[in-house]
């Protein structure tokens, strides 16, 4: 082996190795245990949260190939109409300065699928280099054939179920998009702004109405002012009309007890045509809706005299009119919540228009969408980790609103309806039509819209298994066996799968739900292209290799909570990698073949570790607790393996074949495996062994294992090292500085005498002396596991300093050992708290006080 670990000069043909040997695909027995892969978007590369995201099923996917499941991991990308169409109308107009209207929709679209098959190349290669085991013989997009079935099946199917419908309603309308968008695709951020004191003048000339609003432009659409029923102000107008200003409209005053008495003058304007609550009002006091807006964000004819000028200069100019009528009181600055496009930032612009929308309530308990996408969480076939989210996900549900799904583009899946010119028939069916089934007029024209991304991303756990067909891989892998993303997709994607699955199959999708946080900088704070703070994961895999990424993303991790990266931990996880591979390199020198040896202390003690150490990994896997388990298998590689073990192997003769060390090394390789694939599989070659670890046995050699009964005794050799090492680091004592420690006599000394060569090795010690009284001065004492030892001070320590510290140190004892057992006496919490975290305080309180007795003596 060289000296140094390349990841570069492995990693690549590594993987080819996995993937030309089928690897990746699930084996034709075993349990199947399913993933499906939340497919990137084709616009471009992956960042930091698709790295975790893969990383994290990765893990999951290995694990269980290591268990002998059928693991199938299914990879693929998403079309992304909103996402894609933009970016390649910004390419066109950058580099030929035209749009897609010049080209025309089919060139247009020759354009998206060439920008497509770049891009979507350049993805795969990136899910590749970090070391995805996705099945590639699986892989699809969402604009597939296949896939492309599947949707149109479901519109058709939801058209004709009453689900879906057209209508002249309020949309989310995003100029920068031109598009519709859904609710869950509005981001709402507080913004400075103003609140306008308007008058509106009595038709009667008896005095006028003042109403206060904070976006102007849109009261030359207003067809009505509303008060509270209960306002004493306003009782007596209710009923009365008013005079629009500038426009001269006459509207009237409505009552509704939705008004706040309150807020602003208690008085509001109403405008159905352009706010979601005014709509509702609108809608139930029959009231005119006046849309003011085109689709490029200009106002209309129905704006009068402001038509075609862009809202914002058409606010300036109505601000600056009003006040020339002396029709604006006062204006007030106020922050308040302003509704973006969260692809494009641009200002959400509440619009009147027909669309498409899926009904997500009905009388039929089989079509009620709503209660559907309840019942499958409430029910418990759906778990969601962690459970908090469970509350949010019902609190979505509840404000569910009808869903927005036709887009204003052309690339995507087309909406498959189709209008009759003669007869107006609407038809809506799974094979294009060639004339109208009602008149027989060939006279028909398809709907220019397409359907919303997440419309067709919601089939996507059965829609990649070959549904609608009744598929062998749909029969086999459905439904699929946990659903891991980001928490900030819950409700745009999680929520819609679910959705889709139980009302087009009747099944749930997935059995488990596991959220991962969001990426964060080493301080807490989101990363993003625009604070400059993010981190780039190929750069990082180029600079310390993909093992190092994985194993620093990991560390830490639990679900539904934000990751703190820093390069200095990936830095760290490049450390990891390498004393991997020096331990490898130590364990060549040792003899490869089997040898009879009896175990020692040292060898009976690290095999009872990795017994437990594979019960508790296995443990935390079955329950996802990835972080836990990487944790684990950190430490126990870097100290107690590395750090005491193997430390302890150099002090053997050379006569010995290290035959312990090599058969718990392969296990930890095994259990390491699905965190850092790539060093693993190399030395699980390197050490001698045929097949590759990929397709291993998770419990091959922890079967063998057993637990002594002496690894205890050794335990406590271990715990008196680990005090001796902080013995001196608190007393300053410089760790290439050889000391003697005396050792008072006791039952244990013997353990002491037999492994005094590793002591004097970890601890650096000259000399090891055991004592039958203890000295009476100028000595540090160290207690643990029943052990009395003292280190001498002679020119090494300030014991007044020490002392001080010590005394400090029992102090901060003593007050937390105050507030555990007040804890522990409050019947609300030993009531209330899960028993298993009370017996935790219990025991970490026994701890503290055990701890506590060894700083006193």
């Amino acid at each position: 082996m060289e000296k140094a670990y390349e990841p570069h000069q492995h990693e690549k043909s590594i993987y080819q190795k996995w993937e030309q040997n089928g690897a990746f695909r699930p084996s034709e027995e075993g349990k199947p245990f399913i993933i499906s892969m939340p497919p990137p978007n084709v616009t471009g590369t992956l960042h930091l949260g698709h790295a975790l995201m893969l990383v994290i099923e990765d893990l999951m996917i290995r694990y269980k190939r290591l268990r002998g499941f059928a693991a199938l991991w299914v990879p693929g990308t998403d079309h992304a109409g909103i996402a894609t169409q933009s970016k390649v109308e910004k390419l066109l107009r950058e580099k030929e300065g035209k749009s897609r209207h010049d080209l025309g929709r089919d060139k247009f679209l020759e354009r998206v699928w060439q920008f497509k098959e770049e891009s979507q190349s350049t993805i795969k290669s990136q899910i590749r280099a970090m070391g995805s085991s996705c099945d590639w013989s699986h892989e699809r997009f969402t604009l597939d054939e296949g896939l492309s079935k599947a949707v149109r099946h479901t519109f058709v199917k939801m058209y004709k179920d009453g689900l879906v419908y057209r209508g002249y309603r309020l949309v989310n309308w995003c100029v920068g998009c031109g598009s519709s968008i859904s609710d869950d695709e509005v981001e709402h951020k507080e913004l400075e702004g103003s609140f306008y004191y308007i008058k509106y003048p009595l038709a009667d000339g008896s005095g006028h109405l003042e109403v206060a609003t904070t976006r102007p432009e849109t009261m030359l659409g207003d067809t009505a002012v509303a008060v509270n029923p209960a306002d004493r102000r306003y009782k007596k107008l209710v009923g009365k009309t008013i005079i629009l200003p500038i426009l001269g409209r006459e509207i009237p005053i409505i009552s509704d007890k939705r008004i706040d008495k309150e807020f602003g003058t208690g008085a509001v304007k109403v405008t159905p045509g352009h706010d979601p609550n005014d709509w509702e009002i609108g809608c139930e006091h029959d009231l005119e809706k006046i849309n003011i807006l085109n689709n490029d964000g200009t106002l209309n004819e129905n704006a009068g005299p402001y038509a075609d000028m862009p809202a914002a200069a058409a606010r300036k100019q109505i601000i600056q009119d009003l006040q020339d009528q002396d029709l604006l009181t006062k204006i007030v600055p106020h922050l308040h919540s302003v509704g973006h496009c969260y692809r494009c930032n641009t200002v959400i612009e509440p619009k009147m228009s027909e669309q498409w929308f899926v009904k997500v309530t009905d009388a039929d308990p089989k079509k009620n969408l709503k209660k559907l996408t309840a019942d499958a969480v409430r029910n418990g076939d759906i778990k969601i980790m962690p459970d908090r989210f469970s509350k949010i996900y019902f609190q979505w549900i509840d404000n569910l609103r009808d869903w927005c799904i036709s887009r204003q583009l052309w690339w995507g899946h087309r909406i498959p309806v189709w209008y009759c010119q003669d007869c107006k028939e609407i038809i809506a069916e799974n094979e294009d039509p060639a004339q109208c089934p009602k008149c027989g007029s060939k006279n028909i024209r398809q709907d220019e819209d397409t359907l919303d991304t997440w419309f067709s991303s919601g089939l996507w756990p059965f829609s990649t298994l070959g549904w609608p067909d009744q598929t062998a891989d749909l029969k086999r892998f459905f439904p699929t066996d946990i659903l891991e993303t980001g928490y900030d997709i819950l409700f745009f994607w999680v929520a819609r799968m679910i959705m889709m699955s139980v009302y087009c199959i009747g099944q749930v999708p997935f059995r488990t739900v596991y959220l991962h946080g969001l990426i964060c900088d080493e301080k807490g704070k989101k990363m993003s292209k625009s604070t400059g703070n993010g981190i780039d994961p190929l750069d990082m895999v180029e600079k310390y290799g993909t093992d190092a990424l994985r194993i620093s993303m990991i560390l830490g991790v639990t679900p539904g909570n934000n990751i703190n990266m820093s390069e200095d931990k990936i830095k760290g996880g490049r450390n990891f990698i390498n004393k991997l591979w020096n331990i490898a390199r130590f364990l060549e020198i040792k003899a490869a073949t089997e040898c009879g040896i009896e175990y020692n202390t040292a060898d009976r003690w690290i095999i009872s570790r990795a017994k437990a150490l594979t019960e508790e990994v296995t443990h935390d896997l079955e329950n996802w607790r990835i972080g836990e388990a990487a944790g684990k298998l950190y430490d126990f590689t870097w100290n107690e393996f590395a750090d005491y073990y193997i430390e302890a192997e150099k002090t053997k003769s050379e006569d010995k074949c290290g035959i312990v060390a090599r058969r718990v090394f392969k296990q930890l390789l095994v259990m390491l495996h699905p965190f850092v694939p790539f060093i693993t599989e190399l030395l699980w070659a390197e050490l001698g062994e045929k097949e590759m670890l990929i397709s291993a046995d998770w419990d091959k050699f922890a079967d063998s294992f057993e637990q002594y009964p002496e690894a205890k005794q050794f335990q406590k050799i271990i715990n008196l090292i680990k005090t001796a090492r902080q013995c001196r680091q608190e007393n300053g004592i410089p760790a290439g500085k050889k000391i003697d420690l005396q050792i008072k006599e006791s039952k244990q000394t013997e353990l002491v005498l037999e492994q005094q060569d590793v002591i004097k090795l970890l601890a650096n010690l000259s000399d090891i002396k055991i004592i039958v009284k203890k000295p009476t001065q100028g000595h540090l004492l160290v207690v643990e596991s029943g052990y009395e030892a003292y280190i001498s001070t002679a020119g090494l320590v300030d014991l007044a300093k020490e002392h001080e510290r010590i005394q400090k140190l029992i102090a901060e004892k003593e007050a937390f050992i105050t507030k555990l057992e007040a804890k522990l006496a409050n019947k609300e919490f030993t009531k209330k708290a899960p028993k298993p975290v009370v017996q935790q305080e219990r025991e970490r309180l026994e701890k503290e006080k055990e701890e506590l007795g060894k700083l006193k003596k």
